[in-house]
């Protein structure tokens, strides 16, 4: 999901222009150097096939992060081009009403059959993806990373059956995460919207 490196594009009318210098301050803040590793390894999945696992995925809980502030809902999605993969985050309002985007690019760390990826939204800086539970039918995942300061819960679909939550919440204390830390978003219908929020705005206005 989105990076501690990421940032959204928002639209005109919702544009908030940050300067260059408070970027690099805060990719350099919350770069890898800067964070306090969790005293056990966390695992991940033994192997991933990332031709399966490309292709929309849903934000269904996540710990808190204050570079997805306003996210009521979110969403990702996965395209393999050549030897990496391309990333499209997309943050939606309580309305369902899409109101920023980022996008960047994820590689495999090497010798970890595609469990671990580095993501990048603002180069040089990568963040941590490490998937560390995936359905055998890739129909849900979850990602950390080392630290646990980070967890996405992601969804093919809305929502999650009460058998795969309940599978998931039981796992997570066993590696090192704090199931009521989560942050539980509002079910998005991918089929049915997205609406830009300037978009719709704009067609209110003329």
């Amino acid at each position: 999901m989105f990076s501690r490196f990421s940032s959204y594009r928002f639209q005109a009318k919702e544009a908030t222009l940050l300067p260059l210098s408070f970027l690099l301050v805060s990719c350099l803040f919350w770069s890898g150097c800067a964070t306090h590793p969790h005293t056990t390894p966390l695992p991940t999945v033994a192997s991933v096939d990332l031709e399966r696992y490309a292709g929309k995925w849903i934000e269904i809980a996540r710990y808190e992060n204050r570079f997805e502030k306003g996210c009521e809902g979110a969403s990702a999605e996965y395209r393999i081009d050549s030897k990496s993969v391309l990333v499209l985050n997309q943050c939606y309002n309580e309305k369902g009403e899409r109101i920023g985007e980022a996008t960047g690019e994820a590689k495999a760390v090497e010798g970890s059959h595609n469990s671990r990826l580095k993501v990048s939204f603002f180069w040089p800086f990568y963040g941590d993806y490490w998937i560390v539970m995936l359905d055998k039918e890739y129909r849900y995942s979850v990602v950390g990373e080392p630290t646990r300061r980070y967890l996405w819960i992601l969804s093919r679909t809305a929502t999650l059956s009460s058998y795969d939550r309940e599978t998931i919440l039981a796992y997570l204390p066993t590696i090192g995460y704090d199931p009521d830390q989560l942050f539980w978003t509002k079910p998005i219908d991918l089929a049915q919207s997205v609406v830009d929020k300037s978009h719709a705005q704009e067609d209110q206005n003329r």
